[in-house]
């Protein structure tokens, strides 16, 4: 059941006393809207995701990594968990409980072109006629919210999410009926930046709908403790029409779907159930962070998720290939010695988990390997 909200402190800690190793658990987090060369466009990064998931027992990740619009493929293994749901896996005070389906309950805002209402509907039917979703009914907001797309100083997508009432009131009417929430609403940007950023062959424009859709989920996956995901809808049929040409493929897509929203129905459809830490590592198939045991991270990607693992003593691989705008440098923390590692590509990260898993000492498979530590005890 959905939690009252203000029971958790944003920044509590947990930390964990143990840590069980039955399995092999990996948590890869690309943030949303920091322009990342490998899951920076749209599910850009689900191959990678694949890749690592061959390489775990269970691997957790969040929409950002996978949702590509009508495309969501990662490994059977993966959790589809909101990115704030992660941060309080790690710093203690969640756990995952995975499951055969969800019954999602679909919001949609109210459009100026029925167009796209019936276009959302559409699909939402045909995800539960051919793909077997349990959509439990799809709601039409009795009033529009507001979502604006911002750029921060820092260069990364960010936001403004107001008018969220009518929202809260819909899911605390609902409350109990529903495992995972779908949204569909329009996003706020000039009418110029879906030209600018589908045509931008350089890469320079960060995708501008990421931030303020992880705003929006990161509110109400913390508020009522369920799964949430957003799709944008399509401003008009003027843009729904642009003709952009081929583009980077890691953006392609996007220009081929009318709803941005199959990628997040698949993704919801087998999120697991979000509870309030036990500490009981492996209590009913549960995971908790007594059951991860890595986290793998773009280089200069440092939040609470890569500070509350250091915390835990979870090791850390930051991947230099996946350049964005973040410029922190992981291994100037002190919590860092010893279990962070800074590789150049996933495919040498899956080497760093493999050995980790293996119970293999990192330095033992590289060269030069250093002499043998000596001490000799002080009398006394």
């Amino acid at each position: 059941m959905p939690r009252q909200p203000g029971k958790m402190p944003l920044f509590h800690f947990r930390p964990r006393l143990q840590r069980d190793d039955r399995e092999f658990n990996v948590v890869f987090l690309v943030p949303t809207g920091i322009g990342a060369e490998i899951g920076g466009h749209s599910g850009d990064a689900g191959p990678v995701a694949r890749l690592l998931g061959s390489a775990c027992t269970t691997l957790i990740t969040h929409p950002n990594v996978g949702n590509a619009a009508d495309i969501n493929e990662l490994p059977p293994n993966a959790l589809y968990v909101e990115g704030s749901v992660i941060t309080d896996l790690m710093m203690g005070n969640l756990e995952l409980q995975p499951v055969r389906s969800n019954r999602l309950l679909l919001l949609m805002e109210t459009h100026s072109d029925p167009w796209f209402m019936d276009a959302t509907v559409n699909m939402a039917s045909a995800a539960r006629a051919a793909a077997g979703f349990n959509i439990a009914e799809i709601v039409v907001l009795n009033r529009n919210f507001s979502m604006r797309s911002l750029y921060a100083p820092s260069g990364r997508a960010a936001g403004e999410v107001n008018g969220l009432e009518c929202v809260f009131d819909c899911l605390d009417r609902r409350r109990g009926s529903f495992d995972a929430v779908a949204i569909a609403s329009l996003i706020k940007v000039p009418s110029h930046y879906h030209k600018d950023y589908f045509e931008d062959s350089e890469d320079r424009i960060v995708n501008p709908w990421g931030g303020v859709e992880a705003m929006l989920t990161h509110s109400l996956s913390r508020h009522y403790l369920v799964p949430t995901a957003h799709a944008p809808m399509m401003t008009s049929r003027e843009v729904q029409t642009l003709d952009y040409g081929p583009v980077d493929p890691r953006k392609a897509a996007e220009p081929v779907s009318c709803t941005y929203l199959f990628s997040v129905l698949k993704g919801l459809h087998r999120s697991p159930s979000i509870h309030a830490a036990t500490g009981m590592p492996g209590a009913a198939g549960r995971i908790g962070v007594e059951n991860v045991h890595c986290l793998v991270i773009p280089e200069g990607c440092i939040g609470l998720p890569t500070l509350a693992a250091l915390a835990q003593k979870i090791p850390v691989i930051s991947v230099r290939e996946n350049a964005n705008c973040m410029r922190n440098n992981l291994m100037q923390l002190p919590e860092a010695s010893g279990i962070a590692y800074c590789v150049d590509s996933y495919l040498e990260a899956v080497g760093v988990m493999s050995a980790l898993r293996s119970g293999i000492s990192i330095e033992s498979v590289r060269r030069p390997i250093h002499p043998t530590k000596r001490t000799v005890e002080a009398n006394g």
